[in-house]
């Protein structure tokens, strides 16, 4: 008469052992970039691994096994496919309705401050540029997925795309694009990192517009939103989130003489009415502008 209590405990004290113990991490894939040196990632997956950690839930951060380009990413997100997971991306309207947003854009802003990178051998090329009209007389070399591309054109903007980001590089060495405008968080890594070519970065404009990039979810994730949202927002308020921000483009703005250029503001149509422009805090302004 004991033995059916006795299998009944036995039954049971797996559950209650795996009711109280800890949970495991839950791996978080983000994509393997085309870059052979993304200028982006380790400042934003040191910003993605302390939000997760601030969240109060267990995440570890991995790289996708394969390469894939922006619009691939954000496809296989929004398909669930398991193949990735998170994604940061310059926002715009169509990302907005394939993606789930977190709204606190990581780079401040400037991903739509863009100067030029050039041709060794034309260095001054945009030395006498003073309005959009100018600039339409050259083209400018874009990546087909990027909404960069749709900016430019609605502002009257000639450009010529490449279904490569390394591609880009070889079509301005070559002289089949005049200039790549690149956002100012990356377009000294990237002249570094392509010195074998013959590329000059422009001393004399910038191409403002404005711009977020954002940590983009899957539909089906509203709870990973939520953790990344919340972890940010810890660090907004404790100043980790600006302590990061300035060791990574504090120096930005002297290195780049930003004070010295020309200024060109573009209009963004592209950008969604929720992005949050009135929260100052959140957007990066050097003190000269």
């Amino acid at each position: 008469m004991q033995r059916r209590p006795l299998l009944m405990l036995a039954c049971l004290w797996p559950l209650d052992a795996a009711i109280g113990a800890p949970s495991l991490p839950q791996a978080l894939l983000y994509p393997r970039h085309q870059a052979q040196d993304d200028p982006q990632q380790a400042y934003v997956t040191a910003l993605l691994r302390l939000a997760l950690a601030r969240s109060g839930h267990a995440y570890v951060l991995r790289r996708s096994a394969l390469r894939m380009v922006q619009t691939r990413a954000m496809q296989e997100i929004a398909t669930a496919t398991g193949s990735v997971d998170v994604v940061w991306a310059m926002t715009s309207r169509a990302s907005e309705a394939q993606l789930l947003p977190v709204r606190i854009p990581i780079d401040r802003g400037l991903i739509g401050w863009r100067v030029a990178l050039v041709q060794a051998r034309q260095a001054q090329l945009l030395r006498q540029v003073r309005s959009l009209a100018d600039l339409a007389r050259l083209s400018a070399g874009q990546m087909r997925d990027w909404p960069d591309a749709a900016i430019l054109q609605a502002n009257g903007l000639r450009i010529d795309t490449s279904s490569t980001y390394e591609g880009l590089f070889q079509q301005l060495a070559a002289g089949r694009i005049d200039y790549f405008p690149r956002s100012v968080i990356e377009a000294q890594s990237e002249l570094a990192s392509h010195a074998r070519l013959p590329l000059a970065l422009d001393t004399h404009l910038v191409i403002r517009y404005p711009a977020a990039l954002y940590f983009f979810v899957g539909k089906h994730r509203p709870e990973l939103a939520r953790h990344i949202e919340a972890g940010l927002e810890k660090m907004l308020a404790d100043g980790s989130f600006t302590q990061l921000f300035q060791r990574h483009f504090g120096r930005l703005a002297d290195q780049l003489k930003l004070a010295q250029r020309h200024v060109l503001d573009l209009a963004n149509p592209d950008l969604p009415e929720e992005t949050p422009l009135a929260r100052k805090a959140l957007w990066y302004r050097p003190k000269y502008y």
